[in-house]
Parts: C-alpha cells; structure tokens; sequence
C-alpha cells in the first residue's frame, strides 16, 4: 500500500477495523479462549440515548422549491440520512465512528491502532488538519462510494485538493475533480502525488468520495431535495441504533457465503429483499442481521437453510480443532418471523480481550524508554 492510500485509510478506513473486528480477532493470536458468556444482548430498538442523538443532529432544513405559493416550514433533518441513496437493490452501511471509538471495543482497537505510539495517527494529522479520533463523527459505505460526517473546520483542503479542477455545487458545496495533490511532510517537505476519485466538501461538516465528479454530485443533490431518485432514504432515523447499522443489498451478503455455499447464495439472491443490520458494542459484540422478503414459506425455508448451514459450519470448526470460531458460531441464531428472519451473530467481549492481548504489548514495548546504555 503506497503512502497516499495509506492516509485515506486513517480517516475512513480505521473505522472500517471496527466492523471487521470479529474477524480480526479470530487470527490465531491470543489466549486459549474461556467458556462462552451465558447470555448477549442483542440490539433490537432504539434507545433513549439513540433517539437524543438522532434529534440532535436534526440540524439542516432543506430548502423549499420556490413554486409561487406559501409553504409551510420545512422540518430539519440530519443531512447525512438525506444524502443516501434510494430505492430496492442499494447499500448504505453507517459506522457511529465517535461511540465506536468510545465503547469497549473501541477501546481496545485503540491499543491495536496506537501501538506504535501515535507516530502515523500525528502524522495524518499534521498532513490533513483532520484527528480521526475526534473530528470524525460517523462513516457510511455506499454503492456509490464513502460519505465523512464531522467537524472538519480545519482540513487542510486547499494545501491537499488546491491543484485540482473544482466548482462550487450549491451552497456551502464543492466539488473536486480527480487529479494531482499535493501534501506537506512533518519536515517541511512536499509530497505529490495522484487521487483518481473525486471529493466533495459541504460546509465544513461532510466529506463525499466517489469514482466520478457526477456520483458526488448526485449525493449533494439529494441533501438539496435536487435529487431525481424517488422514495425515502435507505436508513430511516428510527433505525439509527447501534455503533453500526444500514442496508445491505443481498448480493453483497450472498458473496460473503462460501464457494460450498453457492447454492444457498442463489436462494437468498432470489428470495430475500434487503438485509437491515445492526451492530452493538456496548459490552459483547452483538449483530442483527433482519433478512426481509415477500413470500413467508420461502423465507421460512431459507432461514432453515441457513441455520443448518451455521450449525454445520461450527461441528466443522469443532471436529477441526479451531475453537475460536465454533465458538463463535455457538452464539449464532436464525429466528424466522413471516416474511423475514434474524441471523443474530456474537462475539463475547472477554474473548476479544484475550485475541488482542498482543497489541497491548506491542505496545508497551513502543513506549518503553530505551534502554540505558
């Protein structure tokens, strides 16, 4: 990985490492793991802190088509909901990057992250203007690419972004061109180098990469009311609970089934819908995964299918010694519910703990003193 990809994965990618954490920790390193905890709670609502943190970003008001007649007063909205995508068939992905970085996990990740002792996270820093680990609030994966939200005041935008082609795109918005950056070095140094997706900027609070001028654009429209996409956002603001949670479109879920499992990718291709997933790390680490469809028999049967395929999968896991992960898979659950089911997945905190327990030495060793000589 050069060094220019490599500063774009400490804004948006360090908190990628969050979702994928079970699957880092199940690695090989670490302790023997203990028996598995009795009980996980499982994130199904919102909570009193879920819903004062959806209203209090209710902050932009759209503006109103100006069509000759009085208007009632548009309610405010988050701006980040009204910049996702539309319609059947999409993702959108939100990782809550400030209660992440927060909660347990969070804090133990942050070991990983800075057990070289922050030398890369203060030099992002010091290139960008941007602290990942306090300006970013949350990160979305869309199909269309990646959306920022936070405070980013004091990004660095004409000393990284200058050089290249740009336009204002509504108020408070800018677009920028794929081109040339250059950026400033601790030494004093200048680094150049090439960025082929596009970015976006709107008025200091949200960043938007995609690969064209066209896809940031149609991200902004949106948060304008310009967009031509009909229906509502993907993620509704009730649905905003958890550190992560969003839509994923079932071909992205049927590609994460094993090449054995190719037969029961294709079921769910056909029969499924959408999956709405939720993820909390507010003691164990819990995930939601509601599979919806149309047909209530199929539906049954695909759950059924894909619990036998679950349960297979941890006897194989078992009988081949890898403990880590049948127990892991012992926490794995498919409750069926008419047109839809739940896939509920778990990882219990105390083995998180015992997988990272590398980190945390790694990074004593990085800031012990040198030795005397």
């Amino acid at each position: 990985m050069d060094s220019r990809r490599r500063r774009w994965v400490w804004l948006g990618g360090a908190l990628l490492l969050f979702a994928v954490a079970a699957v880092m920790m199940f690695t090989g390193q670490g302790d023997e793991l203990s028996a598995p905890a009795p009980e996980v709670k499982f994130p199904s609502r919102m909570s009193g802190t879920d819903f004062a943190r959806a209203e209090k970003r209710r902050t932009w008001v759209m503006p109103a088509p100006d069509a000759g007649v009085a208007q009632a007063p548009a309610k405010p909205r988050d701006p980040l909901l009204a910049a996702l995508p539309r319609g059947p068939g999409r993702t959108a992905v939100v990782f809550e990057a400030n209660a992440l970085r927060h909660s347990p996990l969070g804090e133990l990740l942050m070991a990983c992250l800075m057990r070289d002792g922050g030398k890369n996270l203060e030099q992002f820093k010091a290139m960008s203007g941007v602290d990942p680990f306090q300006d970013l609030d949350r990160v979305v994966i869309t199909d269309e690419g990646l959306i920022l939200s936070g405070d980013f005041s004091k990004a660095h935008y004409q000393e990284l972004l200058g050089e290249r082609v740009s336009s204002d795109h509504g108020p408070g918005a800018r677009v920028y061109e794929p081109g040339d950056m250059a950026m400033a070095l601790p030494d004093g140094g200048t680094r150049r180098g090439r960025m082929d997706n596009a970015v976006g900027t709107w008025n200091d609070r949200m960043l938007v990469v995609g690969s064209s001028p066209d896809e940031v654009k149609t991200v902004l429209d949106r948060m304008d009311g310009r967009g031509t996409e009909e229906g509502p956002p993907l993620i509704d603001e009730n649905s905003t609970y958890g550190e992560m949670y969003g839509v994923l479109a079932v071909q992205q879920l049927a590609k994460l089934l094993g090449p054995d499992q190719q037969e029961l990718a294709r079921r769910l291709v056909d029969v499924a819908q959408n999956v709405e997933l939720h993820l909390d790390t507010s003691g164990d680490v819990a995930m939601v995964a509601n599979v919806r469809g149309m047909d209530a028999e199929k539906m049954t049967d695909l759950g059924k299918s894909l619990g036998g395929a679950l349960s297979m999968a941890r006897m194989k896991a078992q009988s081949e010694g890898k403990t880590d992960l049948a127990q892991m898979l012992d926490f794995a659950k498919v409750r069926p519910d008419g047109t839809s089911f739940k896939l509920e997945l778990a990882v219990p905190l105390e083995a998180i703990q015992q997988q990272l327990a590398w980190c945390r030495e790694e990074r004593k060793t990085a800031e012990a003193p040198p030795p005397t000589p």
